[in-house]
């Protein structure tokens, strides 16, 4: 079990579906910090620490939806991958697409995981604890470090 905060971004524009992700996150057995980032450009200003995000942490984990306004989950998650600072933090895609391509388009752009939200509420809360469970409890993550 970690001792420390996980930090967790969590690049949703759907405020219904962020607010139960930030919900399910609090209930949790670890300690964390979750921010939302509503779009793909924002996400990664965010993440590579420009303009007002400057002193965001790095975080732990990406949880990344494929649909997004401005910039996609997709472009994002070629962006993440192909960064020498970034390439390293896990993202697990959390979508409403089940499309078999948009699958094989995330692995093969180095998602770690792909996950399809459910539309039922108890089972997108147990998706969303399983995904506490894993990746925030069973796996060992990278340290982040400040650079």
């Amino acid at each position: 079990m970690n001792s420390r905060t996980i930090e967790i971004l969590l690049v949703e524009d759907n405020p219904g579906d962020a607010r139960l992700t930030l919900e399910a996150f609090k209930e949790g057995k670890v300690l964390n910090n979750l921010t939302v980032m509503k779009d793909g450009v924002e996400a990664l200003a965010y993440l590579r620490r420009e303009g007002s995000y400057a002193s965001a942490k790095v975080p732990d984990l990406v949880l990344l939806d494929l649909n997004l306004p401005r910039m996609s989950g997709r472009e994002v998650l070629v962006q993440i991958k192909g960064d020498e600072r970034l390439k390293t933090i896990p993202v697990v895609v959390l979508t409403t697409s089940a499309d078999e391509q948009d699958v094989a388009r995330a692995y093969s752009q180095h998602a770690n995981c792909y996950i399809t939200k459910p539309v039922d509420l108890e089972q997108f809360l147990r998706v969303v604890h399983s995904i506490e469970d894993f990746w925030l409890t069973l796996v060992r993550l990278p340290e982040t470090g400040e650079p």
